[in-house]
């Protein structure tokens, strides 16, 4: 096969969503050879779609699915030590609506919520009165009383790059763009062709693992020319960005009328994310967008319980994904279970085939424990788990906070402006000081092309991150799209490819 450059390693994951980039990195870490590889960019379906919350998960203690409650509730803790930079504890205001549920089963929830993980650092639940507080001062009361909880919040597109980061840094070869054409059985190998940016590649693996999300049956039908004993079902979840429009860091949980809970939640400072729609899905997982009546879902929930009067032309960003729920019979979305499962083919001789069916960001990394402890004897590799202890790149922080980090950096670097150092610290950790280099003044940074944004950092997201377009690095790399005018990502794009040509025209 001419022209075919070749690849061999022990475990080749097609699918670089969260968890994907999760068993990556953990395999990695293992000691072990490792080709991760997506059809589009890293995190660019449905792990940078999400809600940006690391939660347990409240309403899936109605369907009595404790064990994923607790899983979920003890990563909480951990992804907090392991990415400070990242993360953020979040307080969460549930307003009591007397006519969705009744006070005592609420109450009830919240205190096995509390204590069904392993709660450290987050503080318990409160009740609280609205008329007292600052938290009522915006809302149309239905009941004065209202509970406050703690979760924590997320950068979800920037916690997959970071474990991708962190997986090739120990060895693992990571390839967005790339997508796995076909992959089939040779003795006791998977021979798959991998296609995309660059050469065809041809990689022979001792094991493969389909993590694609919402692609996960496609893989196995198209590429692998397999079945599986379990399937996905596809729900659309659907948000949208607003102004802040309220004072204090804390969120909104909303009882809505069909019994779904709505989330309102902070982000970048002045925004707030309105989600989610979670509605059957049955396009094509690519062409998922949110619709004019998911919008107003959304924009009426909050009319309703705020002294607001928003319209679609409040929304400043609105995106919207596919979540692969593990199919499990339910007939309403909302309580179709979010805990994943394995379908492991091997025997015979076979080389094994690890698909991944369901799961949520939260879990991803004991999904990946889970994933490697199934491979373990099947690649003779006994190494212990040990992601849930070292940061994630950039959080090393010292037990110190981002913004401890951002004061340090501007004693460091005297000349960088208040708002980039306190950005660069909440995106990059202390992987700021290599974005910033050799700088020595403001102006060696680069030409900024809007918001802030640098050539020198958009080097270090093409060169560090995989960006590749405007878009990987401005949504989902950076949110900084929120700031940004059509001519300043215009101009971001034709950066991108006239560097694309002068690395083409010098190789």
């Amino acid at each position: 096969m001419s022209g075919i450059a070749d690849i061999v390693c022990d475990l080749l994951v097609v699918g670089a969503g969260i968890n994907g980039a999760g068993i990556a990195r953990d395999a990695a870490g293992r000691g072990l050879s490792v080709v991760l590889c997506d059809k589009g960019d890293l995190g660019g379906g449905t792990s940078s779609a999400s809600g940006k919350l690391i939660h347990g998960g409240l309403r899936y203690l109605e369907h009595l699915e404790f064990r994923l409650v607790r899983e979920a509730l003890t990563e909480r803790e951990t992804l907090l030590a392991i990415a400070p930079h990242i993360t953020r504890p979040m307080r969460f205001v549930l307003p009591h609506d007397r006519e969705r549920r009744p006070f005592w089963l609420v109450r009830l929830g919240l205190a096995l919520y509390d204590h069904l993980g392993r709660r450290k650092t987050l503080p318990g639940t409160e009740v609280i009165r609205l008329d007292r507080v600052e938290a009522g001062a915006s809302l149309r009361r239905r009941d004065d009383r209202a509970f406050i909880y703690s979760d924590v919040w997320v950068d979800d597109a920037r916690l997959v790059v970071l474990n991708c980061v962190d997986a090739a840094g120990r060895g693992a070869v990571v390839l967005p763009r790339t997508a796995c054409t076909v992959a089939r059985v040779d003795g006791d190998r998977w021979v798959a062709t991998l296609a995309g940016d660059g050469p065809v590649r041809r990689v022979r693996a001792r094991a493969l693992v389909n993590a694609a999300g919402p692609w996960v049956d496609t893989v196995l039908r198209d590429v692998v020319g397999a079945g599986a004993a379990r399937r996905v079902r596809l729900v659309k979840g659907s948000h949208v960005v607003l102004r802040k429009w309220y004072a204090g860091d804390h969120a909104y949980v909303l009882q809505n009328d069909d019994r779904r809970l709505l989330f309102v939640v902070p982000f970048e400072d002045d925004h707030l994310i309105v989600g989610t729609t979670d509605i059957p899905f049955a396009g094509r997982a690519d062409d998922v967008a949110i619709d004019d009546a998911e919008i107003a879902y959304l924009l009426d929930a909050l009319n309703q319980r705020f002294a607001l009067s928003l319209t679609p032309a409040d929304i400043v960003w609105r995106y919207s994904g596919v979540r692969p729920l593990l199919d499990d019979g339910q007939a309403n979305p909302s309580a179709i279970t979010r805990d994943y499962a394995f379908d492991l083919q091997h025997g015979d001789g076979a080389p094994p085939l690890l698909s991944i069916f369901g799961g949520k960001i939260t879990t991803y990394r004991r999904l990946a424990e889970h994933a490697l402890r199934e491979l373990a004897p099947l690649l003779d590799n006994r190494a212990a788990p040990w992601t849930g202890t070292q940061p994630l790149p950039g959080g090393d922080l010292g037990g110190d906070t981002p913004g401890v980090l951002a004061a340090t950096l501007r004693r460091e670097y005297p000349w960088l402006p208040e708002a980039l150092a306190a950005r660069y610290a909440r995106d990059y950790g202390t992987r700021a000081r290599r974005l910033i280099g050799d700088a020595r003044r403001l102006v060696d940074l680069g030409r900024d092309l809007g918001a802030g944004l640098n050539e020198r950092e958009l080097e270090h997201l093409r060169d560090e991150e995989w960006a590749s377009c405007a878009a990987d690095a401005i949504w989902r790399r950076t949110k900084l799209g929120l700031r940004l005018g059509p001519a300043q990502v215009a101009g971001i794009e034709r950066w991108f490819e006239q560097t694309h040509r002068r690395a083409t025209a010098a190789s």
